[in-house]
């Protein structure tokens, strides 16, 4: 099956986008189903091969949770996830999304994201769980104007 015939959905169980996330070593303590309805995913609600998710604030959004099964790797299904969020949140208004990561900086700068001053950050992305304290203050802090 060609990666682009792999459909992406939105909203996976959240039980499922957990397990997904402890196993790539990714934040999740703070999620709630009602966090759910800006997750993208691949695979089964229930058990999802790759995800990734969004807080939204006005116009400031966190790209968050972005994760990709090993084997599934390196085929653009993390590049398609992406462009899904941020799809969905030009149409909720969002103008910059925002993440944190430590490792995969490279991928989101050859994807439009640039490095940007945690100091900066509007005060709603401050306040995420995931930018107080989930993330290591060593995680890269990126920004894409929408």
């Amino acid at each position: 099956m060609s990666e682009n015939a792999i459909s992406i959905s939105q909203s996976p169980d959240r039980s499922g986008a957990v397990r997904l996330l402890a196993s790539a070593g990714l934040p999740a303590a703070d999620l709630t189903d009602e966090h759910m309805s800006a997750f993208f995913y691949a695979g089964s609600a229930s058990a999802p091969d790759a995800m990734v998710g969004l807080e939204i604030y006005g116009p400031d959004a966190l790209l968050r949770s972005l994760v990709v099964l090993p084997a599934l790797r390196k085929r653009g299904l993390g590049e398609r996830l992406v462009a899904k969020a941020e799809q969905h949140a030009r149409e909720r208004g969002v103008r910059t999304i925002y993440l944190l990561t430590t490792t995969a900086e490279e991928f989101f700068l050859a994807r439009g994201y640039s490095a940007a001053a945690r100091a900066a950050a509007p005060r709603s992305i401050q306040s995420t769980a995931e930018f107080a304290g989930l993330c290591p203050a060593s995680s890269a802090f990126l920004s894409k104007q929408l």
